[in-house]
């Protein structure tokens, strides 16, 4: 076997795993942005903890077969980069979409999130959504309020009761 059919398959097997392991994959067309700006973004993924780099179509292509996402392969035309993200699955579409909307050379094309294939629309969508921490913190306090509302009334009808004995005293005592 030669060392470059090797290599290949090498790469090949590193982009499965990386689909395997990743939380969110985003596939964009970098066609029209320059070096400068393809620097800028491979920093916004890299201090978002997401992993940005340039595949071959076709070794991305058995990569997604191996990973059994065939139908990703229809995206995959004209130049194309890809991220994955291990941790946060909002953060590749996140970056992209924000950077999408500052240079309109960048095209996202599709993504797979919890195994699914999702197209650039739903990309978007899921990029308007709050952090992780932002959503957890909402939930907390939506667990939060009831049990704060429930201590409130308590402290209420206490409170009702001793303005009501201190009447009493007062008027007993004058």
């Amino acid at each position: 076997m030669s060392s470059v059919l090797e290599q290949k398959q090498q790469i090949v097997e590193e982009i499965r795993e990386k689909i395997n392991n990743s939380q969110a994959v985003v596939l964009v067309d970098y066609r029209g942005l320059n070096v400068a700006e393809v620097t800028e973004l491979r920093k916004k993924y890299k201090e978002a903890g997401v992993d940005y780099k340039v595949y071959k179509n076709s070794l991305m292509r058995f990569a997604f077969k191996d990973a059994g996402l065939e139908g990703f392969n229809e995206f995959l035309t004209g130049p194309n980069a890809i991220a994955f993200s291990f941790e946060d699955p909002v953060a590749p579409a996140k970056i992209s979409d924000e950077f999408a909307k500052n240079h309109k050379n960048l095209e996202i094309k599709a993504g797979i999130v919890d195994g699914k294939i999702i197209d650039s629309d739903q990309i978007k969508a899921l990029a308007e959504l709050p952090s992780r921490e932002v959503l957890v913190a909402q939930v907390l306090g939506g667990l939060n309020a009831p049990i704060t509302g429930f201590v409130n009334v308590l402290q209420g009808n206490i409170r009702n009761l001793v303005y009501a004995l201190n009447a009493i005293r007062e008027k007993q005592e004058a």
